[in-house]
């Protein structure tokens, strides 16, 4: 099996499933609950030898890196300007946080990027609540 083709392919159909979506404010959102739930996931069997599943591990660490990735790719640098390099580099810090915690098979800062990535969930959340107010 080719994970990097098989890799390429799921954030192919990532990035055309973000601008294909009639709702794009929706589909970022389910992004950030999807994330957040793989990045719980991960913590909670990231230690192997003390009963966590190496296979839920595995995925969920992939599948975390992937979105990641999508939520990355999505960005629009020349409208978006500081709020969108500062995502950016949220994104980042999360995405080194699980392949620090992987390296050392401890969960020391992916819980910090899961609580940073929930504050910001919670205020996409209510942009789009005042979003559906003005339509």
């Amino acid at each position: 099996m080719n994970f990097g083709k098989i890799s390429q392919a799921y954030e192919d159909i990532e990035k055309q499933s973000l601008t294909d979506a009639d709702d794009p404010h929706l589909v970022v959102s389910v992004l950030f609950k999807e994330l957040l739930k793989s990045m719980t996931l991960f913590v909670d069997n990231i230690n192997v030898k003390d009963g966590g599943d190496l296979n839920v591990k595995s995925k969920h660490f992939a599948r975390s890196l992937t979105i990641l990735y999508g939520l990355q790719s999505s960005l629009d640098f020349e409208k978006g300007g500081a709020i969108a390099e500062n995502l950016f580099q949220l994104y980042e810090f999360a995405r080194q946080k699980l392949i620090d915690d992987l390296g050392s098979g401890r969960a020391e800062g992916t819980p910090d990027a899961i609580k940073i990535l929930g504050e910001i969930k919670s205020a996409w959340d209510e942009i789009g609540k005042d979003n559906e107010k003005e339509r």
